[in-house]
C-alpha cells in the first residue's frame, strides 16, 4: 500500500505544477541598456531574444513603432524602445537586439541597446514610482534596488496600446 501512495504522490498534479512553473519566475526579470540606463521586464513575458532583422515600415503608424519583421513566418510588430520614451535615437549596432515579448496573447518586438541578463529582483527590493510626472512614468512599475543599482522595471501591459499595433499579417 505504501508503495501506491509514493507512487500516487510522485504524479505531477498540472493545477500545482503551473502553479509551481510561475513561482519559479516570480521576482525574475530580463535586464537591458537603454543609454545610460538599465531596465527590466518579467521574464515570463519575454519569448526570446533575436538579434536585429529587417524591418518593414507600416504607413501611419507612431514614430516609435518601426515597422513589423517576418520572424520564422509570423510578423511581429516592432517598437524602439529609444523613441518609445522619447530618447534620442541611435544608429542600431552588433549589440542591438530585439526582445521578443508576449503581451495579451500577441507577440510584439522590442529593440533595445543590449541585453544584459537575467536577474531575481525580489518584491522587498522594489520601491514604488516616483510620483514626477511625464508620460514614460506610466510605463514603469517601480525601481529595483540591485546591490548599488537601481533597475528600472516596466509594465509590459502598458508599454502600448491595442490601436498602435500593427495587424498580424500587415506586411
Amino acid at each position: 500500500m505504501s508503495a501506491t501512495i509514493q507512487e500516487q504522490s510522485n504524479m505531477p498534479n498540472p493545477p500545482q505544477e503551473s502553479k509551481k512553473s510561475e513561482d519559479t519566475l516570480k521576482d525574475m526579470y530580463l535586464t537591458f541598456r537603454l543609454g545610460d540606463e538599465d531596465y527590466a521586464i518579467e521574464i515570463r513575458y519575454v519569448t526570446e531574444i533575436v538579434g536585429m532583422q529587417r524591418i518593414t515600415e507600416v504607413p501611419d503608424m507612431p514614430g516609435y513603432v518601426k515597422g513589423v519583421v517576418n520572424l520564422r513566418g509570423q510578423v511581429i510588430p516592432v517598437i524602439d524602445m529609444r523613441l518609445r520614451f522619447n530618447m534620442i535615437d541611435r544608429p542600431y549596432d552588433e549589440r542591438t537586439c530585439i526582445i521578443v515579448i508576449n503581451i495579451k496573447n500577441r507577440q510584439v518586438g522590442l529593440v533595445v541597446d543590449t541585453v544584459n541578463e537575467v536577474r531575481m529582483i525580489e518584491e522587498m527590493n522594489v520601491s514604488p514610482v516616483p510620483k514626477a510626472g511625464g508620460n514614460s512614468m506610466d510605463y514603469i512599475s517601480g525601481l529595483g534596488k540591485v546591490g548599488e543599482e537601481v533597475k528600472i522595471l516596466l509594465d509590459t501591459n502598458r508599454l502600448l496600446f491595442e490601436q498602435e499595433l500593427p495587424e498580424p499579417g500587415v506586411g
